[in-house]
């Protein structure tokens, strides 16, 4: 049998009394948090680790001690953060509706094009190290998890994370070409078609 328990439900079970937050601030104070970093291990220590070493059951016992151990966690944490909040103020600011348009275009046009395309260019640049000629995958063999043939080579075009859950999942039986989203561009590891 498995049941679902909310945050808010746990909350409950443990008496914890929740803050109210206005509709959306907690989306802009997480993603404030994200740029500024203002939670990461060395602000706030590795909590993960802490709540392990923490001898007591209660949650008021938590808190006294965590801040017994960082003191000043909070309280940085906050600069951070905030400093960060009123940096997304100012950029909100300058957002007009053909920014938004803009960004709109960028996104589903551009950016989509180039997301599914670019496996074409990776194609090309692999028939290309092979000395040999590619072509795109038809549907019957998408389903087989085969993007494209480098010659008569099937392959797949998987990002770099896949790895990890190719151990825990699916199994493509064919050649993989992994690659890794870069700042301005990818990086693609052809050594598997190379063997």
């Amino acid at each position: 049998m498995k049941i679902k328990l909310t945050n808010e439900q746990i909350r409950e079970a443990l008496e914890i009394e929740s803050p109210l937050f206005p509709k959306y601030v907690t989306q802009i104070i997480n993603l404030a948090n994200q740029n500024a970093q203002g939670t990461r291990p060395k602000v706030v220590g590795q909590l993960s680790d802490l709540i392990q070493e923490f001898p007591g059951k209660k949650f008021e016992e938590w808190e006294e001690w965590y801040l017994q151990k960082h003191p000043d966690a909070i309280k940085n944490a906050r600069e951070k953060i905030f400093d960060m909040v009123e940096k997304l103020k100012h950029a909100v600011n300058k957002i007009d509706e053909n920014m938004v348009n803009e960004w709109a275009k960028d996104l589903v046009i551009v950016k989509t094009f180039i997301g599914l395309k670019f496996q074409e260019a990776v194609l090309k640049k692999a028939a290309e190290i092979k000395g040999a000629d590619y072509r795109l995958a038809e549907k019957t063999d998408e389903s087989k998890g085969i993007d494209g043939y480098i010659g008569d080579i099937p392959v797949s075009i998987k990002p770099d994370t896949y790895k990890i859950k190719k151990s825990l999942s699916e199994e493509i039986p064919v050649k993989i070409i992994y690659y890794k989203k870069l700042r301005n561009g990818i990086e693609v590891d052809f050594s598997e078609i190379l063997d």
